[in-house]
């Protein structure tokens, strides 16, 4: 299966089997849009599967009722195919979707190839709810993409083998825990130099270098004794994680969540560090010719009513500000936490992908 980071893949989630419990939010306002503004649709991509499927049932419908603009939902491909096709579509004018959700890392490539519509903030005031490390800009402040969802990595245990939840990441390293962790096998996707530059370096700035890089490498090979697996199939480990084969490691704060909910001996804990929040953004293509209802579709999107419906019934993590929610204490806790997050290093596996890949396999899943 494909990173999640890189393709923001929810058709694994069963997050579905909880979309009724919760009633349809109300027509939120929203600029008027004449007949014939809205008469061509707005072609707006995501992931296809359940994720995309939550977004026609839950999200356009209500949309297109609060503006009058109709949309055409696009499945988009998974990794970076869906960039290289924007991009060939853009240089022959021509836009597969007016506005997508990119994850971060091609979000970033696209943003450095100007392949992005830069977009107003005076036409996006809802942007104000958003925080910083979720609206993106190019150099000249304008705005080239805006958080759409986000998603926790947390440190997981089994119950039946760990009475008491693990409270730092520091557990990873505990020679107690020797052969009992499930990892994620890829540096772009683990965010585990991340974890490891928090836990004992005081923070990510610590991979400024590569120096620093590799220091923090060679601090998080100390895990490998008790790793038992470095896994790419979400389903192997949270199987293993569940019967308690593979007691403790990483995973999706979500998708524990549930299985908890569905009786499975797992919990989700949020470390004292922090956990890791990942997350996708809506960027627009500079070859669109809607970028006026791009504009107003992102708008809309920021909405605290809107952001408190996806983690309702899609299970995403608000990329609004939790003071303007109105979200029960229990409703947030299955989506996020009040700890301050680990943030990736998006910047460095743009940059130095390559490097990072060989010194990975050189030196933790080698």
């Amino acid at each position: 299966m494909s990173t999640k980071s890189k393709t923001l893949h929810f058709s694994r989630r069963r997050f579905l089997k909880t979309t009724t419990a919760v009633a349809g939010a109300a027509v939120l306002s929203a600029p008027f849009i004449s007949r014939s503004y809205a008469a061509e649709p707005l072609k707006i991509g995501t992931y296809g599967g359940y994720f995309k499927d939550s977004f026609d049932k839950h999200i356009y419908p209500e949309f297109t009722k609060a503006t009058g603009i109709n949309v055409e939902s696009v499945a988009e491909p998974t990794g970076e195919a869906w960039l290289v096709q924007l991009q060939t579509a853009a240089r022959a004018g021509q836009a597969p979707a007016d506005v997508s959700m990119m994850a971060q890392t091609t979000r970033l490539k696209g943003q450095n190839t100007k392949l992005w519509a830069p977009l107003s903030e005076a036409k996006m005031p809802n942007v104000k709810n958003v925080p910083d490390h979720f609206v993106h800009r190019y150099a000249d402040g304008s705005i080239s993409g805006v958080g759409a969802v986000s998603w926790y990595i947390t440190l997981v245990s089994n119950t039946e083998k760990y009475a008491k939840a693990p409270t730092s990441w520091k557990e990873l390293w505990n020679p107690a825990n020797k052969d009992s962790l499930g990892l994620l096998a890829l540096v772009s996707n683990s965010f585990l130099l991340e974890i490891t530059a928090m836990t004992w370096f005081g923070g990510t700035n610590a991979m400024d270098t590569e120096e620093g890089i590799l220091k923090v490498m060679n601090k998080l090979a100390e895990v490998k004794p008790n790793v038992r697996l470095w896994y790419r199939d979400e389903g192997q480990f949270q199987q293993a994680l569940e019967t308690g084969e593979i007691p403790m490691g990483q995973y999706y704060h979500d998708v524990t969540g549930l299985a908890a909910s569905e009786g499975k001996p797992v919990r989700s804990t949020f470390p004292k560090e922090g956990g890791v929040l990942d997350s996708g953004s809506w960027s627009v293509s500079k070859a669109s010719k809607q970028v006026d209802k791009c504009e107003v579709f992102i708008n809309y999107m920021c909405q605290p009513e809107i952001q408190a419906k996806m983690s309702r019934k899609v299970g995403t993590a608000p990329v609004v500000n939790r003071d303007i929610l109105d979200l029960t204490d229990a409703e947030f806790a299955a989506v996020a936490s009040d700890i301050p997050p680990i943030l990736p290093r998006y910047d460095l596996y743009e940059s130095k992908s390559d490097w990072l890949n060989q010194k990975w396999s050189e030196l933790i899943v080698g």
